[in-house]
């Protein structure tokens, strides 16, 4: 059925910010169809410690020399020895992966599929395919498209696990398809937990046009949700594979490994508009 069609059979003639419950569900699904990649799916070990999903920013805002030091932290995260002894935290050892690249509402590519990693070995064959693989690019910065799209790829993954993590990074606020409250709303009800890796390159790197903190602040508020849900700040290029490797060892490990911790803000109070601010259109 037509994206649209279905939208104003469920909306029935209200705004979309009055939308709730089941007919927000509806939309999630038909809204978020990330591009899959050609790699074969996960069919065994459905019980895992964790579903992660790496979601990550590759809008035009995002240089091709910041988007490829991201996916090199990513990279060097899963080659560190601290990937592997975190995932012996959990009562199972093993966790499920997959890296979704986004830009606008319907660019979301599953450059990474659904990967179980349960030591080191494993680890170090997914980051060495990541590392292959070409980055993606698109237009626009859909956070509620992102988040959409992980909601589909939870639904249709055939695991199963105590924890299911998305964790969002990006430089700006959502600027383009649903309010980003809708969707972080049904997915934290939902019993998921948004995670933030907020991007704020400032000085040398490039120009921070929202302001001193305000990234950082807008995933705070806007952006992460559920349990134990937290956000680590990067302000120059050389913090990205600190930042990204402390960041994934207190997620597999939910928070409980014997490791320094990533710098991070607890979920409090609103500070910014979540669905009324957003980037320059198109960025």
């Amino acid at each position: 059925m037509d994206d649209l069609v279905q939208i104003a059979r469920c909306a029935g003639g209200k705004s979309v910010l009055r939308l709730t419950g089941v007919c927000l569900l509806t939309l999630l699904f038909a809204i978020a169809s990330p591009a899959h990649s050609t790699h074969r799916p996960v069919d065994d070990l459905a019980d895992v410690d964790l579903q992660l999903i790496l979601a990550v920013d590759v809008s035009p805002s995002m240089s091709k020399v910041e988007q490829k030091v991201q996916r090199d932290g990513y990279v060097g995260a899963f080659r560190h020895a601290d990937i592997a002894r975190a995932l012996k935290s959990g009562e199972r050892g093993r966790i499920a992966v997959l890296y979704l690249e986004w830009a606008g509402p319907r660019q979301q590519t599953v450059v990474m599929p659904w990967t179980i990693v349960e030591s080191l070995d494993d680890a170090l064959i997914l980051a060495d395919r990541l590392a292959a693989l070409p980055l993606t690019e698109g237009r626009g910065t859909s956070i509620s498209g992102a988040l959409s799209a992980a909601h589909a790829l939870f639904a249709k993954s055939g695991l199963r696990s105590p924890r299911r993590v998305i964790d969002v990074s990006g430089d700006g606020p959502n600027n383009a398809g649903l309010p980003l409250q809708l969707v972080h709303d049904a997915l934290t009800t939902g019993g998921v937990t948004i995670n933030g890796l907020a991007i704020s390159l400032r000085a040398a790197d490039t120009l921070d046009s929202f302001g001193p903190h305000f990234i950082e602040l807008y995933y705070e508020s806007c952006v992460i949700g559920g349990s134990n849900a937290f956000v680590v700040t990067v302000e120059n290029t050389a913090d990205f594979a600190n930042a990204i490797r402390k960041k994934l060892v207190n997620e597999i490990a939910g928070l409980s490994a014997k490791v320094q911790p990533a710098t991070y803000r607890s979920h409090s109070r609103p500070v910014v508009d979540c669905d009324t601010i957003g980037e320059t259109p198109g960025r």
